[in-house]
């Protein structure tokens, strides 16, 4: 009598990876936040082990756990804050290794978990389009009806995939391009070159910082053509994929943007002059920065420090020796960062515009809060509310912390927490001193911050609950 093929073992192992499979397949369709949350976990863990790899650091010897996690959660959550010398520590191996993380980390949470839950289902179906618009829309990744206008509508989310990939490909290879004639003049010889000039552009675009040499930046400090090209990256990266999407398909006509495009472009350009104004008025005559550089060179680097402390991390000036009072206003630049579902962080600046929208319609006794002929409904503004209230108090938890480990000024430990938070990337020097423990702290910071608060409430939360009817209404003193 034959042997039945159920008994085989070639049979269960079938059975058992179809199992798998299947499972796999309902954990991307069951919860899109927490399989995003997976995703990115899963990423970190991944990159932790190639950098801990002997090939993968200059002296070939293993690196430290601790330093292998921090510089793999910096690299995927593209925040550019390192416990090393990111130049000289790691191997050509090793940068390799950042250089695509970075890459597939500036992709965003919730698009990266789109495109893997549509390699494993072969389709882009709804939960999948619910998954990728939540990117461009975190309401989304609550579930339930949304009822006002998307960012991108979900018929449109296949295109918008294919735009965030062309858009990141193109707009690389162009700011390389750009960049490479001034690494040639800087010095750096020819073959040289042709890698550090995609890889800073990499950084500039996704708003990381980090450099593929010992001094950074700083050699190319009068270079500002060099210095202008990266602020273009940082920007194109920080303005958001549904923003590059909407300029592609109407460019000026600016009655045609969406309300989020409208926002986003008018609060970032005016974050950026309001930061060059502030940081020239309290840095002109500070010795240690641009006290001692000429008017225009002063001017030009208040704007530089401005477009980078919004997400790109690279800075021609000791962040160190900054005074007291620029630490704070860079601060408040970085914990507000940049568009929604760009490679930057941060609270996002459409966050920001839709409370300042909101204070001002209460000011002025307004039923409802409007911008360019649309009323922004109280969902929003509740989902604002959370999110400035989910990062204060990341922030908040992460300072106490590292300032109890560390001894440090609290002033010192902030700047760099919220960097870490809103993966800036600019420290005062702090996070390279930190001990392992706090290292801990501010790569979990820097995880929390980057998948988006948002995000990371809708993935903790155990189910959305239905509730069908309505209790008594009550008003509280509040004010």
């Amino acid at each position: 009598m034959a042997a039945d093929p159920r008994g085989s073992r070639a049979w269960r192992l079938s059975s058992s990876a179809r199992r798998g499979w299947d499972r796999l397949q309902d954990l991307t369709t069951a919860s899109p936040a927490r399989f995003a949350v997976l995703v990115f976990a899963t990423l970190i863990l991944i990159f932790t082990a190639l950098l801990s790899l002997p090939a993968s650091t200059a002296s070939g010897q293993s690196a430290p756990f601790a330093d292998a996690l921090f510089t793999a959660v910096s690299t995927i959550c593209v925040t550019g804050l390192s416990t090393v010398n990111m130049g000289t520590y790691w191997s050509p191996f090793g940068q390799v290794i950042i250089f695509i993380g970075v890459n597939v980390g500036a992709l965003g949470v919730l698009t990266l978990a789109s495109i893997l839950g549509l390699v494993i289902s072969k389709r882009l179906g709804l939960r999948a389009k619910l998954i990728a618009a939540g990117d461009t829309n975190p309401m989304r990744a609550h579930g339930g009806v949304v009822n006002e206008g998307q960012t991108v509508r979900l018929g449109e989310i296949g295109v918008l995939l294919r735009t965030v990939a062309l858009s990141t490909l193109v707009i690389e290879a162009g700011i390389a391009v750009l960049l490479y004639p001034s690494l040639l003049i800087g010095g750096v010889e020819p073959l040289v070159a042709l890698w550090e000039a995609p890889y800073f552009a990499a950084m500039a675009f996704t708003n990381t910082g980090f450099s593929p040499n010992p001094e950074g930046i700083l050699a190319f400090q009068y270079d500002y053509f060099f210095l202008t090209v990266m602020m273009a990256g940082v920007f194109l990266g920080s303005i958001g994929f549904p923003v590059i999407y909407t300029l592609w398909r109407h460019q000026w006509h600016f009655r045609q943007w969406t309300l989020h495009a409208k926002l986003t472009i008018i609060t970032t350009v005016l974050l950026f002059f309001a930061g060059a104004i502030a940081f020239l008025a309290l840095e002109y005559n500070n010795p240690a920065t641009f006290g001692s550089r000429d008017a225009w060179d002063t001017v030009y680097q208040s704007f530089f420090l401005s477009a980078m402390t919004r997400s790109g991390g690279f800075s021609v000036v000791d962040i160190g020796q900054l005074n007291g009072s620029s630490l704070l206003v860079g601060s408040m630049l970085m914990f507000v960062g940049g568009g929604s579902a760009s490679t930057a962080g941060g609270i996002k600046v459409t966050t920001l515009a839709v409370l300042a929208l909101a204070v001002w319609s209460e000011a002025k006794g307004r039923p409802s809060v409007q911008a360019f002929g649309r009323r922004i409904p109280s969902d929003v503004q509740r989902v604002g509310l959370s999110v400035v209230a989910w990062g204060a108090t990341i922030v908040a938890l992460s300072t106490i912390t590292i300032t109890h480990i560390t001894k440090e000024p609290v002033e010192t430990v902030l700047f760099d927490v919220i960097s870490g938070f809103a993966t800036v990337g600019l420290s005062t020097g702090l996070t390279e001193t930190l001990p392992d423990p706090a290292v801990y702290v501010m790569a979990l910071t820097m995880f929390m911050g980057r998948i988006g608060t948002v995000t990371l409430a809708a993935a903790v939360a155990a189910a959305t609950r239905s509730q069908l009817y309505a209790l008594p209404v009550e008003r509280p003193i509040v004010g």
